[in-house]
């Protein structure tokens, strides 16, 4: 019975959703943190009438009363709980909620799971709390087994650490369930308890109800608390009356908070008209000719050189506006005709838009790097009767300039617009072949007499459209001027302020960044694609510019603080709008400019201008501001005239109460005229239904309070109170601020583009292969938000030469590698129909799409993966796809770095677009190559090759060029390895049992070593020689001529000659290369790999070396922190394998294992080394057998040595000799001190170095020279101890430096450091990364703010068994890093480029390295 009630509880309770409350401060990170407060209150006479009205409500009376059902009323409690659940629907739009409550009759706490939708009358609502409590009640059980069944208890995942719910309701005269209380108010938000005070027999018949409500203050402030209450009240009266009321219906607006709310029925000044943008900047020019007004940047030959500016007057853009509008209308251009521009970010800009707007026409753009196609879908909706390209945007498409001849009637073009730096306009070659302006060069002075009103239309932009054509929006002249002037007082905009033009040329606000500076008389500035491209350089332009006004996307503010290194501080104010803006984005923005305010806006095309906005005090004026604000900036407050409305979704007569989820309206007389298409148009602009009855207004541009009206009123349709429904969902806050909580549609902002879900499922569906389909936005690891389609592919004869081998798994990732190539075809179309920003990052094929009850696509059950692993299975090379060359290889580095969601290979044939790349990033992008090659690659680059292997060959042209060489690149394709690989990815299995798989692979017994192997001279064969240790230990080997005779390395590589070079190569970085070695025959190399089954040798091969070589020391391995054991299984594992059978096979031979400390990287070792060392017996010993370290090594890497390990001492046990050689930190030689700088070690130094902290740390570290580690393993192998079974040998430093030790050094040798507690040094350490993001430490971030001292906190290791190897032929038994030594590391880390120099001059001097040093920075790879 027991597991019958479990089943049925955890039945019900399956995919329990989380609630999200409206909070007024910022959820803390980093576990739950609370912080109680109590709000108490009592219901009004009036309420708790209503209360027992709705108690007597019996929805089954009748006239026949013996017929009624008397017993189905509902108690105070449960009316209350119903209304509390309609109030959390209406707070959230969720409609499935769980609440903890209790019951009197229930022993045990209960999980009620309800469901509250829209359309339910409140008696439903009511009834479902009834059924529920009791089903609850039905089957109580202890909370501690509903979340063990429910797998919640479970601290180390996601789902696991999730609470069940976040609101608890009780009835406080319920016993209490004090320990169920106790341990869910850590994970609640809010509690409410319902009292009833003792009521006197004189008092009102109505119940006295009372609450007391428990909230977390870190959260909620007390004036939400007390809204909460104040609309639980008017519910319960609204329904009161009527209790059938559909519940997403009922109004919740309470007399005190209407008053803090806008008025939807208030006067917005309809008629204030501010003039047409053309007069205001024709008075401006005419007043100050001279003065500045476009300050245009030009691109320098090279990156380093000074950029020269071009500083052109209102003067001279007034004169040449007006010769290219006089020249559109003597071609023909009329009042309201659309020209269209093709354009560039450039003065020639705007040029071109005053012009088409003096003339009474109406401008819009084109920008070039859209897709042919895009840009004829745009003529198309346009219908231009003019064409003005500037000479800077480039040549017309083929395929577009057949579409302009044959579809368009385009009475006038000016082929090649182009404002000279003398003040010259010129416009290109007409048939004549003279210039085209010439004929109206006399009229430069002359302003066309065409009179604009407010309605008068002077732009056309596009939105996305749900049937995958754009919508044109014509645009008002009333908006271009009408928030000016206040916009000026409150945020001090003026004549000397100074713009930027930084906003998609084809995007509206590129209108903003133009007229607001041209309405003030101010300067805008320009600046070049190398500007805004080169990281950092975007801070530099601003800062020599002196700019102290910008307008961004919060896209475009993440890229101006990416490695900027330059204070802005002249910046006052910077204008967000376009997507959604994170206090990240602030913080990054007011680290460069400590005096910016930056003001979030919100608007849409539609609105025409940013129409609300919410400012952000500069940190120099307030900075805690920011740590009171969640991490969505709200939309804010309407600015002059404006009202954000939020409407209720269920009834839009109804304005929506604080905290409710409504849909947004913007309520202005500055909206744009509509839609090209008046359908669309009579949808979202629509009359302000609640002033409907409304006395109207005097409309005073008509009728004037003195005199005629003006010519300008020709040109105004009057007053229209309209509003444009956004489709955006938002709430009021308490103090009125809206905050937007998603979209009502399928319209959806990504890097401040605006793209419709429905026009690419339009396109989708329309492929012959796509059954259905859903495209959803999701957020990545990286909470950037991206583009997944969903589809179910269309089975039949066509879909199987698009589907791949591989298994239909059940997963995702099964998925997308059956049909990888489907999604790349997939790809492709709808690369043809859309721009690429609305192109999915992910494509998911599923075998059908999860349904909800109503039969409609179950949207949150849709499966996401992880995008890099989706990503990569995706773009994943084929089988046998050739090696990178190293060009490619460079590249593929540089797109790693860049892309958010990279594949692991990036494959060389994928466009970088397709992989999530898009313009910004491109831009980004060109710079990386320049500065990793050296080469000047065009900006354009990326676009005509968007590959990895077309960039790469592009770029070996363009060295190749530079250095005189031939147009020629060879590159040979690496042919796959002899043998097939060992063993595919498995899934994740514990890497303890997977070692009990693996025991049956070792052979029974090893026979004995042959007798006479300590008497001669050997041969070794040796894996891993390509890397840091692996170079010393070969040095070391063939150092000892009487005793070595010969070493064999396994060395990766397609031929014997590249192995050979890989391996000359690796150890001439080291300054350990003897060319003498080959010509004397001591050394051969031969091709295999550590992941091959038999070390992908030849069979030929494999039995001349197993009789040839009497050692083996294997030291090869996959070195990779992050990596877990499944990846680095199959060749640290599996390849330990192969070596153990190796040293078997022939005749039996000494194996010698290079293994790692990290085997016992566990609590249970350091905890055992405390206590042997107190009781004077050392540290770890060398024959422990591991067990300590089964279940907790934190590293993949760790995990597979633990694993290799275990099998060896295993193998020793049947016969096996040789030993384990297990060291720690292995750093520089102690001679010349060539190091690997791929280290923790260096990378904490030099981050120290980059912060000037280094932190108090007494830890001590088992750092061991490089070529005392080599000289222990040769010694191992050719001196081992006597009837050695595998037994370790610890390299242990004697005595072992501490990390303050270590650190210290840095200031003592003229590093400008201070020493600072841990706790401070890791603050800093967080605060200077999120500034620069270029420190050294940053990709180990999460290791280092861990808990760096417990991370790093080592067990002491006895070393009995390696000083007696060592004592029978050295007297240096141990080795350390000392001071001096350390002082040669810094001097050969600054040689090689990696330390900067130090910088404190009175300093010790850093110690002198040998004249023939080897200097170069290298890491310690070579498996």
């Amino acid at each position: 019975m027991a597991s019958d009630t479990l089943a049925r509880v955890v039945s019900r309770l399956q995919s329990l959703p989380s609630i999200s409350l409206p909070t007024d401060y910022p959820r803390p990170s980093g576990g739950q943190r609370l912080v109680e407060a109590v709000h108490t209150a009592e219901f009004s006479e009036q309420t708790s009438l209503g209360l027992l009205k709705l108690a007597l409500y019996n929805e089954n009376a009748s006239d026949d009363e013996d017929d009624a059902d008397t017993g189905s009323g509902a108690s105070a409690f449960h009316l209350l709980l119903a209304a509390f659940a309609v109030l959390l629907h209406r707070y959230t739009g969720d409609t499935d909620l769980v609440i903890g409550s209790s019951s009197a009759s229930a022993r045990d706490p209960l999980i009620l799971r309800l469901s509250v939708e829209p359309n339910d009358p409140f008696w439903a609502v009511v009834r479902k709390v009834q059924q529920v409590e009791r089903e609850a009640e039905a089957d109580s059980l202890p909370y501690e087994t509903i979340v063990r069944a429910l797998g919640k208890d479970k601290d180390d995942t996601l789902e696991g650490s999730r609470p069940l719910f976040r609101v608890r309701f009780f009835d406080e005269t319920d016993a209490q369930k004090e320990n169920f209380i106790r341990s869910t108010s850590l994970t609640s938000d809010l509690t409410v308890f319902v009292t009833r005070p003792p009521a006197s027999t004189h008092a009102s018949l109505a119940p006295r109800i009372s609450l007391r409500i428990i909230y977390n203050s870190l959260l909620f402030t007390s004036a939400r608390i007390s809204y909460i209450v104040d609309q639980l009240s008017v519910l319960l009266r609204k329904v009161a009356s009527n209790p059938l009321s559909p519940v997403g219906a009922v109004p919740l607006l309470t007399p005190g908070q209407r008053n803090k709310l806008p008025d939807p029925t208030a006067d917005l000044n309809w008629c204030d008209w501010k003039g047409a943008i053309t007069d205001v900047f024709s008075r401006n020019a005419r007043a100050s000719p001279d003065r500045p007004c476009v300050i245009q940047c030009l691109p320098a030959t090279n990156l380093n050189d000074k950029q020269d500016r071009i500083t052109h007057s209102y003067g001279v853009i007034l004169r040449a506006s007006n010769i290219l509008s006089h020249h559109l209308i003597a071609g023909g251009i009329k009042r309201g005709d659309v020209v269209m521009v093709y354009a560039h970010r450039s003065v020639d800009l705007v040029v071109a838009v005053m012009a088409v707007l003096k003339a009474g026409a109406i401008f819009s753009v084109i920008d070039p790097a859209y897709p042919p196609s895009r840009q004829t879908i745009y003529l198309s909706v346009a219908q231009p009767r003019g064409l003005v390209v500037l000479k800077g945007a480039g040549k017309i498409s083929p395929t577009v300039r057949d579409f302009i001849s044959s579809d368009l009637q385009v009475c006038v073009e000016v082929p090649a617009l182009e404002l000279l730096p003398g003040g010259q306009i010129v416009g290109g070659r007409g048939s004549d072949d003279s210039d085209v302006l010439v004929p109206q060069a006399s009229l430069a002075e002359s302003d066309p007499d065409i009179v604009l009103g407010p309605d008068s239309p002077g732009t056309l932009s596009f939105t996305s459209g749900s049937t995958g054509i754009p919508k044109g929006v014509k645009g008002r002249h009333y908006s271009l001027t009408h928030f000016f002037p206040w916009m000026g007082h409150r945020f001090g905009l003026g004549p000397e302020s100074k713009f930027t033009m930084l906003s998609g040329i084809a995007h509206d606000p590129i209108q903003r960044d133009m007229f607001t500076p041209l309405f003030f008389g101010a300067e805008l500035h320009v600046p070049t694609a190398d500007d805004i491209g080169t990281p950092g350089r975007l801070a530099e332009w601003m800062a020599d510019s002196e700019v102290t006004v910008t307008h961004l996307t919060p896209a475009m503010g993440q890229l101006l603080s990416a490695q900027a290194t330059r204070q802005i501080p002249t910046l006052r104010n910077a204008f967000f709008v376009g997507d959604v803006l994170t206090k990240r984005d602030c913080t990054r923005l007011q680290s460069l400019a400590a005096n910016v305010r930056i003001i979030n806006m919100y608007g849409t095309t539609e609105t025409q201008r940013a129409v609300s906005y919410f400012a952000i005090p500069s940190v120099a004026d307030d900075p805690t501001f920011l740590a009171t604000q969640k991490d969505i900036m709200p939309a804010g407050e309407g600015m002059i005239d404006v009202q954000l409305l939020v409407v209720n979704r269920n009834d839009k007569n109804i304005p929506c109460a604080v905290g409710e989820v409504g849909e947004i309206y913007v309520r202005s007389g500055g909206l744009a005229e509509g839609y090209s298409d008046q359908d669309a148009t009579a949808e979202k602009f629509v009359t302000n239904w609640f002033s409907a009855n409304a006395t109207p207004r005097r409309d005073t541009l008509l009728n004037p309070p003195t005199g005629e009206a003006g010519p300008e009123a020709k040109y105004w349709k009057g007053i229209r109170d309209r509003m444009y429904r956004s489709g955006d969902l938002g709430r009021y806050m308490p103090d009125g601020i809206v905050e937007c909580t998603g979209r009502a549609d399928d319209q959806v902002k990504i890097r401040g583009f605006r793209i419709e879900l429905g026009e690419i499922d339009t396109h989708l569906s329309q492929h012959p292969l796509v059954r259905e389909n859903v495209t959803l936005v999701r957020r990545d690891k990286d909470e950037e938000k991206i583009l997944v389609s969903y589809f179910v592919p269309l089975d039949g004869p066509g879909l199987e030469e698009y589907a791949s081998d591989a298994p239909d798994g059940e997963d995702v990732v099964g998925g997308i590698k059956k049909y990888r190539r489907l999604i790349k075809d997939i790809r492709e179309h709808l690369k043809k129909k859309l721009p690429s920003y609305s192109v999915p990052t992910l494509f998911v094929p599923l075998k059908r799409m999860p349904l909800n009850p109503n039969g409609k696509i179950d949207k949150p059950a849709l499966p996401f993966p992880d995008t890099a692993q989706a990503a990569s299975v995706e773009h994943r090379p084929v089988t046998g796809a050739r090696k990178a060359t190293a060009t490619e290889e460079v590249m593929q580095g540089i797109w790693a770095r860049i892309m958010p969601n990279a594949p692991i290979p990036i494959p060389l044939d994928e466009s970088f677009f397709d992989l999530g790349g898009h313009s910004i990033l491109a831009t980004r992008l060109i710079f990386e190559i320049r500065k990793a090659f050296i080469v000047n690659a065009p900006l354009g680059l990326i676009f005509d090759e968007p590959t990895i292997s077309g960039l790469a060959s592009a770029v070996d042209v363009l060295r190749n060029a530079d250095l005189g060489l031939a147009d020629e690149v060879t590159a040979g394709p690496l042919a796959p390895p002899a043998g097939g690989a060992k063993a595919a990815a498995m899934p994740a299995v514990p890497y303890g049992k997977d070692l009990d798989a693996l025991l049956p692979k070792l052979r029974v017994q090893y026979p004995p070593i042959p007798t006479d192997i300590f008497g001669r001279p050997v041969t070794v064969f040796l894996t891993g020689a390509t890397g840091f240790l692996g170079a010393f230990i070969l040095h070391d080997l063939l150092s000892r001529e009487s005793r070595v005779q010969k070493v064999i390395c396994l060395v990766r590589a397609s031929t014997g000659d590249k192995a050979l070079e890989r391996l000359r190569q690796g150890a001439s970085d080291r300054g350990v290369w003897h060319e003498d070695w080959i010509q004397n025959s001591r050394l051969e190399v031969v091709c295999g790999d550590l992941d091959q089954d038999g070390f992908g040798l030849e069979q030929s091969t494999w039995k001349r070396l197993t009789e040839e070589c009497d050692v083996v020391i294997h030291n090869g391995a996959l070195v990779h922190w992050v990596y877990p054991y499944e990846r680095l299984r199959s060749v640290n594992v599996l390849g330990t394998l192969t070596a153990t059978e190796f040293a078997s096979a022939g005749k039996q031979k000494i194996l010698v294992f290079v293994s790692s400390t990290s085997v016992i990287d566990t609590e249970h070792y350091v905890r055992l080394s405390e206590s042997l060392s107190q009781g004077g017996e050392g540290g770890v010993p060398e024959n422990d057998d591991l067990e300590g370290a089964r279940f907790n090594l934190k590293t993949g890497y760790g995990q597979s040595k633990w694993v290799s390990e275990k099998l060896l001492l295993e193998a020793g046990k049947r016969g096996l000799r040789g030993h384990i050689v297990r060291p720690g930190y292995v750093v520089g030689d102690s001679d010349t001190a060539v190091t690997n700088t791929d280290d923790f070690i260096w990378r904490l130094v030099k981050g120290c170095i980059q912060l000037g902290l280094v932190p108090d740390i007494h830890n001590t570290v088992n750092m061991v020279p490089v070529d005392h580690v080599a000289s222990c393993t040769t010694l191992a192998a050719l001196s081992p101890l006597q009837d050695a079974a595998m037994s370790v040998l610890h390299v242990q430093a004697r005595p072992p430096p501490t990390f303050n030790d270590i650190l210290s050094s840095l200031n003592r040798y003229g590093f400008s450091t201070q020493r600072c507690e841990y706790v401070v040094w890791r603050r800093r350490l967080e605060q200077h990364v999120m500034d620069v993001q270029d420190n050294a430490l940053f990709p180990l971030l999460h290791f280092v703010l861990d808990d760096l001292p417990t991370s790093t906190k080592a067990p002491d290791l006895d070393d009995t068994n390696m000083r007696t190897v060592l004592r029978a032929h050295t007297s240096r038994l141990g080795a350390t890093v000392t001071d001096k030594l350390m002082g040669k590391y810094l001097a050969w880390l600054i040689l090689a480029g990696f330390l900067p120099s130090p910088s404190i001059a009175d300093a010790q001097r850093l110690p002198e390295l040998a004249g023939n040093t080897i200097a170069r920075a290298v890491g310690r790879s070579g498996a």
